[in-house]
């Protein structure tokens, strides 16, 4: 019997990000998986994908788009909303609608797949760093606003993971990535499996005790 039996886990933009290492972990593990691909920045689609997955009894809020690196003032108001609107306003309109049925159960997990741009200040990253930190900062308040219901909101904010948005095959053989890699202390990039398994974690029992918590998941990177 798996780490998930029995428990309904639902799985956001699995075709991108941390995506395929959080469906193939979870489905070994036994979840009842309901692994989706919608576009979440649709009105509407947050509140659908809950409505029709019924009770959820895990929600893991993997949401990502493409990091515009530009400058503060190169990033004009489109660049800077877009982030927000697929990364922010997501999250919240999930969290909303799926929070009323683990508050009355008084039993559920939300976690939150972001990153580590959020912890560590870098030249042009603001639209994407600072949407990334908005989500931080909703896992906090929310967190702690519904632990009393016993619901466990928490966030992984990780980077130097391999995945197919952000560290592509393609983008490792650069001399961009080789010399960015240097910047982690362990040299190398995590494998998707070992990001997926700390989310693992966050949504089991184990981490019962864990409230509005942000977990950097870099590699020392973050520290460093």
């Amino acid at each position: 019997m798996g780490r998930m039996s029995g428990k309904r886990v639902v799985i956001t933009q699995v075709g991108a990000f941390m995506g395929q290492d959080l469906r193939e972990l979870f489905d070994r593990e036994g979840a009842d998986l309901v692994a989706d691909d919608r576009d979440l920045t649709v009105p509407g689609a947050a509140e659908s994908l809950v409505a029709e997955a019924g009770q959820v009894d895990v929600l893991i809020a993997n949401l990502a788009a493409e990091q515009p690196r530009t400058s503060v003032l190169a990033t004009d108001d489109d660049t800077f909303r877009a982030m927000y609107e697929a990364m922010v306003f997501p999250l919240h309109r999930l969290v909303r609608s799926v929070l009323p049925q683990m508050i009355e159960r008084r039993r559920g997990k939300i976690v939150v797949v972001g990153s580590a741009s959020a912890l560590k200040g870098m030249p042009n990253y603001s639209a994407y760093g600072s949407a990334r930190g908005a989500q931080l900062a909703y896992v906090q308040d929310v967190g702690i606003e519904v632990a009393e219901h016993n619901v466990h909101v928490n966030a992984i904010a990780q980077t130097f993971v391999d995945n197919p948005t952000y560290f592509p095959p393609s983008y490792q053989s650069t001399q961009e990535f080789k010399d960015r890699i240097k910047g982690a202390p362990l040299g190398r990039l995590a494998h998707g499996w070992e990001s997926a398994a700390l989310a693992l974690f966050l949504a089991g029992d184990e981490s019962d005790f864990f409230v509005g918590q942000t977990f950097p998941f870099s590699g020392g990177w973050v520290t460093r």
